[in-house]
């Protein structure tokens, strides 16, 4: 099986669970990112992750949570700083997927958020995930939405 622009999905996979991990400790590190990535870097593992997608990511995240956290926050049934602190890393990873990855189908970010939420997170954090990346995705990725034939769900009621 062959993929575009030789992407290997498990590598990938791999990388956004790094990620995962990288922004989880730099959450409750506060250190600064370059230094977490090098750390990360430096494991022997990494190097069958996509290493460039990686970075990628969680530079992406941390010079952007301020106005990815607002993005998520109408979604939202607490403040952001109350989220879980592995359920915030997979929101602000895949919020920031969606608004700079266009080529990556929303389908597969939000997927891959719930599933690193179910291996990393608490018991619901992965249904949590779900439905807050769900609402967001039928406005950042609308297109896309009207295209699989569901309609963004905008009046959507808060749970």
């Amino acid at each position: 099986m062959t993929h575009a622009h030789g992407i290997d999905p498990a590598a990938r996979s791999r990388a956004r669970r790094r990620a995962l991990q990288a922004i989880y400790a730099w959450q409750l590190s506060g250190n600064r990112i370059e230094g977490v990535i090098d750390e990360f870097r430096d494991e022997q593992d990494m190097r069958i992750a996509d290493l460039d997608y990686f970075e990628a990511l969680v530079r992406g995240v941390a010079h952007s949570h301020t106005e990815l956290d607002a993005a998520l926050a109408p979604f939202l049934d607490r403040e952001i700083e109350r989220v879980d602190q592995i359920e915030r890393a997979a929101l602000r990873i895949a919020a920031w997927e969606l608004r700079e990855r266009i080529d990556v189908p929303y389908r597969v970010v939000i997927n891959e958020a719930v599933e690193a939420t179910k291996r990393f997170g608490s018991e619901h954090g992965h249904t949590y995930v779900n439905g807050v990346l769900d609402k967001l995705a039928g406005i950042w990725r609308s297109a896309e939405y009207a295209q699989a034939g569901l309609e963004p769900r905008r009046g959507a009621t808060q749970r």
